[in-house]
């Protein structure tokens, strides 16, 4: 029997990676939160070093070099995510600082202690959150910054379909206390801990989906695995509406020990 809830990577890689290349966020987010996430980091210079792990196409990594000093590495698996964030850091005058690499968030070649700080919106859960911040602690100064948003529970409690719903997409979904312990037990202080506004999922994320997803049906009449790509965000968009009381993404920031 074919399971109702699919997570977005059972369907085909240059499929999303096509269907979210024209969508500015690959993940709930905004500007504004990314811009306050950095109002808690305290030791960026001209030479700091920062990683934007699993940074999509780059929408938050331009807002990181606009907002900060130092130079901004990008990585993502995708390439053609990549050479987007290329070609919009040359857009805005900012290759000199900013610069996108392909490259897998669990095989990361930066130097031990090498980066000031670890930035990943929406992309932690690839690897996993504790498995995350584990194994990029060892890139870090020690004094250096991890700054991820990471989906968690807001109760201790929530309905039974949206329970299944997150529980078979995401395993790892936990309480906001519980990710904090697991931030401390990988040997960072927890600096600041902040829920994102609802319009970060509502106007930035499900919204500009609508119209791509009318081009992409259109595009691919008739293939079932597109229509089942299509199908699979619009119940995730209805299923928020419905539960974003008990869930959302939440900024993890922490200090490395």
């Amino acid at each position: 029997m074919e399971k109702q809830n699919k997570s977005i990577h059972e369907f085909d890689i240059d499929l999303i990676c096509e269907y979210f290349l024209e969508i500015e966020r690959q993940g709930p987010g905004s500007k504004e939160v990314t811009i306050k996430a950095l109002s808690f980091i305290d030791n960026l210079k001209e030479d700091s070093q920062i990683a934007d792990i699993g940074c999509g196409t780059g929408g938050q990594t331009l807002t990181l070099a606009h907002n900060s000093k130092g130079k901004v590495v990008g990585i993502d698996l995708y390439p053609r995510f990549i050479q987007k964030l290329n070609e919009n850091a040359l857009k805005h005058k900012l290759q000199n600082r900013v610069k996108g690499i392909v490259g897998s968030m669990d095989n990361l070649l930066f130097n031990n202690e090498g980066l000031d700080l670890i930035w990943s919106e929406g992309a932690i859960y690839n690897i996993g959150f504790k498995r995350g911040l584990q194994e990029w602690h060892k890139f870090l100064k020690k004094g250096g910054y991890i700054a991820v948003t990471e989906v968690s529970w807001f109760t201790a409690e929530r309905p039974r379909e949206i329970e299944e719903f997150w529980t078979d997409a995401y395993p790892e979904i936990d309480t906001i206390p519980n990710k904090v312990r697991l931030l401390q037990e990988a040997g960072y202080i927890p600096v600041a801990t902040f829920i994102l506004p609802e319009n970060c999922w509502t106007d930035n994320f499900y919204a500009p989906q609508v119209a791509a997803q009318e081009t992409f049906l259109q595009k691919y009449v008739g293939n079932i695995t597109v229509e089942g790509l299509i199908a699979n965000q619009r119940r995730e968009a209805k299923l928020y509406l419905k539960y974003k009381e008990y869930y959302g993404y939440v900024f993890f920031i922490g200090r490395k020990i």
